[in-house]
C-alpha cells in the first residue's frame, strides 16, 4: 500500500460499538465541527461520529420490521458523541484503534464530516434530538442508508477521506476493524491513551 504524504499531524480513533463503528478525533483537531455542533458541551476532549438509518436510530424502534425497513434506501442520521475522556476509557481499550493522519488527511476527514451533516437554508446543522448516551446528539445526514451503505461503509469512507488506504467493500464492523488493523505501521498511531474515567 502507498504511504501517506508528509508526517503524521494528528491521531484519530476508530471505535467499535458491537456491530457499529465511530470515528473519533480530539476536540482541538475538530476545527469548525466543535463550534457548529458541540459548542454547548463543556469539557469536550474528543468528538465521535457515527452513521445510521434515521428512523431506526432516532426513534429507537428496534423491532424486526424497523430493522427490515433499514435495509432499503432511507434517510440517514449522524450521531455525535462528546467524550470528556479518551475513547479507550469510554469504549474499552480492545474496541479502539488509533490511526495517524497527516495535516492533509485531517482536513479531508473534516470536510467529509462537514458534508455529511444536513443543513438548513441558513447553513445551520439540522438537529434531530438527544442521542442514546449522555453527551450525544443526532443530526440529519446527507445521502442514504441501505443494506449496501451501512454505518461501517460510512466510517470506511471517512477513513479514506483522511487518506487512509482502507480497501474493498465494507459492510460489517468486524470487517472494517480487521482491515484497519492490517494497515502499514506508519498509519498506526501511538498506543491508545490510558483508560481513565469517561463521561459520555
Amino acid at each position: 500500500m502507498q504511504s501517506l504524504p508528509g508526517p503524521a499531524a494528528a491521531s484519530i480513533v476508530v471505535a467499535r460499538r458491537g456491530w457499529h463503528t465511530d470515528v473519533c478525533m480530539r476536540s482541538e483537531d475538530s476545527g469548525p465541527l466543535k463550534a457548529s455542533l458541540a459548542a454547548d458541551f463543556k469539557g469536550a476532549r474528543f468528538l465521535c461520529f457515527g452513521f445510521g438509518e434515521r428512523q431506526y436510530v432516532v426513534t429507537r424502534t428496534h423491532s424486526p420490521l424497523a430493522a427490515l425497513r433499514a435495509l432499503f434506501p432511507s434517510q440517514p442520521a449522524v450521531l455525535m458523541t462528546v467524550l470528556n475522556a479518551p475513547p479507550a476509557a469510554a469504549f474499552g481499550r480492545a474496541s479502539v484503534t488509533p490511526l495517524a493522519v497527516t495535516r492533509e488527511g485531517l482536513a479531508g476527514l473534516l470536510a467529509f464530516l462537514q458534508q455529511s451533516i444536513e443543513r438548513d437554508a441558513s447553513g445551520t446543522p439540522l438537529r434531530l434530538g438527544e442521542g442514546p448516551y449522555p453527551g450525544s446528539e443526532f443530526f440529519a445526514a446527507t445521502g442514504t442508508y441501505d443494506a449496501f451503505y451501512t454505518c461501517n461503509t460510512w466510517t470506511t469512507d471517512a477513513l479514506r477521506s483522511a487518506g487512509l488506504p482502507v480497501g474493498g467493500a465494507v459492510l460489517f464492523s468486524g470487517d472494517l476493524i480487521y482491515r484497519v488493523r492490517q494497515l502499514p505501521a506508519n498509519k498506526q498511531a501511538l498506543a491508545a491513551p490510558s483508560p481513565d474515567t469517561a463521561s459520555h
